[in-house]
């Protein structure tokens, strides 16, 4: 016989006010503490902040992320958009070049196209794990198509080899936004190093964190170059002297960054391990549950779980996704739905209305660029993944007995419908 349901009056599973969640936005789900400090200290020590001087904490930190990550340059930047953005400038793309990407992402994807003066074609996602379909690529591509950025959401990578040959194929460069996905990889590579450029987030919620910061990687001699020199302002510091070649920016991190990330990298496998663990247990007691759709991962991926994920088999249980959700949030569960505000990213007005500049068009409007329309019903998968996919953020400091609490949560919930349908 199934429980009452919290939503109907009956106890719920956890009461958050006694005993919250660990989270990402403090200490409770951040592994932070005395390493940091003392890098810290040796920055605050020496008086030089700016990462040219001191202590090379930001030198040391793009050394570490390097050796680990297996590439011969990382540049490391001020926030996970700057490295895309650093990213797509380096290309040096013309105006009104495109950009294919994925309908499901931060808008920091979408900032690094435009603020380049190119134009983001978004293809439909695979509703299983709301990662872009690569089978929608091939038909994206025009004349005008220089590049493609994909995503490797809540943690998951894209099938690489896949987007490589289409990629090989037309001569496209190949960014992976890995802002979500440090650690993960496809076919034993690990994300951000199959493509020509990989881009990670240090943002507050990311598995290892400065509060804001980035990092580009890549094995590319001329790439590096160019990463380098358009996030600091196009500065020649070889001493060549030869002035500012290009426009740049200034994404320059600084020594209090570079002292929080090196220690952060240092910590990445537990911190990682931490959340594959937990994760997995709560994967393992999902698939038992009748009705309940555990988060698919392909075999040939390995996850690092920023954010995880299910769905559920309506049919089975009787209910709407929402109304499952609305039981699940009254039991105390953090789960919600969809991400990023639920619709297409290139469906928000600035990218929908073209409302990038000023009252113009530019860059979609000729002779710069296509004028392409962004529409939700040209995006059928993204549409219902992202009303039928629950959702809540992954942390490392998730203990067993949490993992216990969500699974008998969803069960209640579950059994309760399921005993109506």
């Amino acid at each position: 016989m199934s429980q009452k349901l919290a939503i109907n009056g009956g106890t719920p599973v956890r009461d958050t006010s006694v005993k919250p969640w660990p989270s990402v936005g403090n200490a409770s789900g951040r592994m932070l503490g005395e390493e940091e400090l003392a890098n810290l200290r040796q920055v605050i020590e020496s008086g030089s902040l700016n990462r040219y001087g001191g202590a090379m904490m930001v030198k040391q930190f793009e050394e570490a992320f390097a050796e680990r990550m297996g590439v011969r340059h990382a540049c490391a930047v001020t926030s996970g958009t700057a490295a895309l953005h650093t990213a797509v400038g380096a290309l040096r793309l013309e105006v009104g070049d495109e950009i294919i990407t994925t309908t499901v992402t931060d808008m920091g994807t979408m900032i690094a196209i435009l603020m380049q003066n190119c134009i983001p074609v978004c293809v439909d996602v695979d509703r299983r794990t709301m990662l872009m379909d690569t089978a929608n690529i091939e038909e994206a591509i025009t004349d005008r198509t220089r590049a493609i950025i994909v995503v490797h959401l809540f943690g998951q990578p894209v099938p690489m080899d896949e987007v490589m040959q289409i990629a090989d194929k037309y001569g496209l460069y190949v960014i992976e936004d890995s802002a979500q996905a440090h650690d993960a990889q496809w076919d034993d590579k690990k994300v951000g190093t199959i493509g020509h450029l990989g881009c990670f987030s240090l943002q507050q919620s990311k598995q290892i964190t400065t509060g804001d910061g980035g990092i580009v990687i890549t094995n590319d001699d001329e790439l590096a170059d160019h990463v380098r020199l358009f996030s600091d302002k196009y500065y020649d510091r070889t001493g060549a002297n030869r002035g500012v070649m290009r426009l740049g920016v200034n994404y320059r991190m600084t020594e209090l960054q570079g002292a929080v990330a090196l220690a952060q990298v240092r910590k990445m496998d537990a911190i990682i391990g931490n959340r594959r663990r937990t994760a997995g247990m709560l994967r393992e007691r999902l698939a038992a549950i009748e009705g309940i759709i555990p988060p698919y991962v392909h075999p040939r991926a390995t996850h690092s779980w920023w954010i995880f994920s299910f769905q559920i088999d309506q049919q089975k249980l009787g209910c709407t996704t929402a109304e499952f959700a609305r039981a699940l949030s009254a039991e105390g569960l953090p789960f919600g739905t969809g991400y990023a505000g639920g619709i297409p990213i290139c469906c928000y007005p600035a990218l929908k209305e073209h409302k990038a500049y000023g009252s113009g068009n530019f860059p979609w409007e000729p002779p710069y660029g296509r004028d392409v329309q962004y529409r939700e019903e040209d995006y059928p998968e993204t549409m219902w993944a992202q009303a039928n996919t629950l959702v809540m953020s992954w942390n490392e400091g998730l203990t067993e007995d949490d993992v216990e609490d969500l699974a008998r949560g969803v069960q209640k919930v579950a059994d309760y419908f399921g005993s109506r349908a």
